[in-house]
């Protein structure tokens, strides 16, 4: 059997992945893939923590935006990611991955309440633990939900899933042909050159719990594995 390098992961899907080519909304063979690509790592017993974004279905940021008041529109944003939990759940359940929902909004009726300690025994447990609804709090993106929550369950790895990138890259690649991608990189070169890998409060609380970040493209079939494994994809980011 393969030997995985991570025991503990946090993966970080952004809500966009979803939606596949169609851009808006859950796209049924995509949300599928990503469960089977998640099976093939539980079935290695690595211990799986999950958050979605909520793009795919509404962003706060973009509410704000257009005049809405940002607390309320970032509370919207967090119950598009319990909608894209809840549907990641089913396509699990559904190829017998055992899994759970937990939302930092109580809404008990279709989901658990996020409690740390229950949590780590699911994941003791091989159960797959979804972490939805943000952090509960406005003003605060799902990349700072992962920081957190991978600090709290005392993850060894952050895995960020892209689908329009496959690492860091000095500038956007679609505009810019000169990009250059990083192989490697500190949080602190993160910060001091904004580069778009997540935010800056994201990447500060990673940095000061020493939790490298592994950023990757989810479209390749596979990648989430190869992760896991330890091979060389993407772009690493380390504390120093």
């Amino acid at each position: 059997m393969e030997k995985p390098k991570y025991k503990r992961i946090v993966l970080k899907l952004s809500g966009e992945a979803l939606a596949g080519e169609q851009g808006y909304g859950i796209d049924p063979t995509v949300i599928q893939s990503i469960a089977q690509q998640i099976k093939e790592i539980v079935s290695l017993d690595v211990e799986v923590a999950i958050i979605v974004g909520g793009g795919n279905i509404w962003r706060g940021m973009a509410g704000s935006a257009k005049g809405m008041d940002r607390a309320t529109a970032d509370y919207m944003g967090m119950l598009a990611t319990v909608m894209n939990s809840l549907a990641l759940q089913d396509s699990l359940e559904n190829i017998d991955v055992p899994t759970r929902v937990q939302t930092s909004i109580e809404m008990r009726q279709v989901a658990e309440p996020y409690i740390r300690r229950k949590a780590i025994r699911h994941l003791e447990k091989n159960r797959v633990v979804i972490f939805a609804g943000g952090t509960g709090n406005p003003y605060f993106s799902t990349d700072t939900t992962a920081a957190l929550r991978a600090a709290e369950i005392e993850a060894e790895v952050i895995l960020m899933a892209k689908n329009k990138v496959d690492g860091v890259y000095s500038a956007d690649p679609s505009i810019d042909a000169n990009a250059k991608k990083y192989d490697t990189l500190t949080y602190l070169d993160v910060l001091k050159e904004g580069l778009a890998v997540m935010d800056s409060t994201a990447s500060s609380l990673c940095m000061d719990n020493d939790i490298p970040l592994i950023v990757f493209s989810i479209m390749e079939e596979g990648n989430i594995k190869r992760a896991v494994l330890g091979e060389n994809i993407g772009t690493i980011v380390r504390g120093n």
